[in-house]
């Protein structure tokens, strides 16, 4: 490994182990949910990410969710969210996640949400950064902070410094069909993905601060001439002329800086608030990796969501890739499936006996794939095991 690609790597680490990373789930989980058709019975393992999702698998009232992330600042969000379901206050919940900003954060922590949050670590975490959600200063929305609020923050400043492309953005967004969103999009592109955005786009440092580390950088940009900047440029123009932008939560959360009542995640709307609420209970965090938490808690889970970081692992820790699929397989549950996203087009990266005992369903995964609102990844990938013993 030579000197600048550890150095590359030491900065992603020195990022991930120190900041709250994800404040928003990057993945869409109405196609998540398309593609695992939970039920009451499900055992769901994933990563916990910003734990929107978790919430979100809810609503198909699986009997149990067990989320795991190395970064306890991930985790800790999640408790967030859930000891605000469990305060029994929809409009509490919609300031600090919806909003992004909530006055009274401190008295209604201290009177309501602190008591609901039992893991030691989330309620340091939380006392010492309540100001995310101060709504004052000049990242006034919680969605500013964490290291990829940061960037976004920096990049949607000086979209706004800029009055044609700021006016085309909320075209952009206000547009009621395909057509529109093309021609607003077209004269949008040259303005945004200049110079500037090309080269910044194309820093390891703020990749890293975006959650992307360098090997799924260099996947990323493998098929495009011009690197980073072009696989950027590619999922943008998909996600903004190809898929109804209406709906769109994701990128209108980084434009606004805030969600709004009728464009949000499903555990923002009133509507759904109760069920979750009587749900919340059967999720579990857990401070560990996916390997550490299989051999502490053996079972027979039904649905592993993975989200990316297996081209982490098939990049720089082989044996640890090797060892995640072996504990997965031997604890899946008769027809389980494996979900999980990638930097890369093909996953040739797999162990050649992940391939033996598991099929991918390449026909609902790519189908899903370019349905997904966010559109930053290569490939969405649906596994089915088949076999679990050897």
């Amino acid at each position: 490994m030579g000197l600048a690609h550890k150095i590359s790597e030491r900065v992603f680490s020195r990022i991930h182990g120190n900041n709250l990373v994800y404040n928003t789930c990057w993945e869409d989980p109405r196609c998540d949910r398309n593609l695992l058709n939970m039920n009451d019975q499900s055992k769901v393992l994933m990563l916990t990410s910003a734990g929107c999702n978790a919430l979100d698998y809810l609503l198909d009232n699986p009997a149990e969710v067990h989320c795991v992330d190395l970064n306890p600042r991930q985790n800790a969000l999640l408790q967030l969210k859930m000891a605000l379901f469990k305060s029994g206050s929809h409009a509490a919940l919609f300031d600090f996640f919806g909003t992004g900003a909530a006055p009274g954060a401190r008295v209604l922590f201290q009177d309501v949400i602190e008591p609901n949050l039992s893991d030691p670590y989330a309620r340091r975490y939380w006392r010492r950064n309540l100001r995310y959600f101060k709504g004052k200063g000049l990242r006034r929305s919680f969605y500013w902070h964490g290291s990829s609020g940061a960037v976004a923050w920096l990049v949607r400043n000086w979209l706004h410094s800029q009055p044609d492309a700021r006016r085309l953005a909320h075209q952009l967004f206000s547009a009621t069909n395909l057509n529109e969103q093309l021609e607003r999009y077209e004269q949008l592109e040259p303005r945004f993905l200049n110079h500037f955005i090309q080269w910044l786009v194309s820093q390891h440092f703020i990749q890293s601060m975006l959650g992307v580390p360098k090997s799924q950088q260099h996947l990323a940009a493998l098929r495009f001439p011009d690197g980073m900047a072009g696989y950027v440029r590619a999922c943008l123009r998909h996600v903004f002329t190809r898929i109804p932008i209406g709906d769109n939560y994701f990128w209108r959360l980084y434009f606004y800086g805030n969600y709004s009542a009728d464009c949000c995640p499903n555990y923002l709307r009133p509507e759904y608030f109760d069920v979750i609420r009587a749900r919340v209970g059967r999720i579990q965090t857990y401070t560990s990796s996916l390997s550490s938490f299989l051999k502490e808690n053996p079972g027979q889970y039904s649905h592993f969501i993975l989200l990316d970081h297996q081209d982490w692992l098939a990049a720089h820790q082989r044996r640890a890739l090797e060892e995640e699929w072996q504990l997965i397989l031997a604890n899946a549950a008769p027809g389980a499936k494996v979900l999980l996203r990638s930097a890369a087009f093909e996953l040739d990266f797999l162990p050649d006996f992940v391939r033996e005992k598991v099929q991918f369903d390449c026909e609902s995964a790519e189908r899903e794939h370019g349905r997904d609102r966010v559109g930053t990844y290569a490939s969405t990938w649906l596994g089915n095991i088949h076999f679990t013993k050897s």
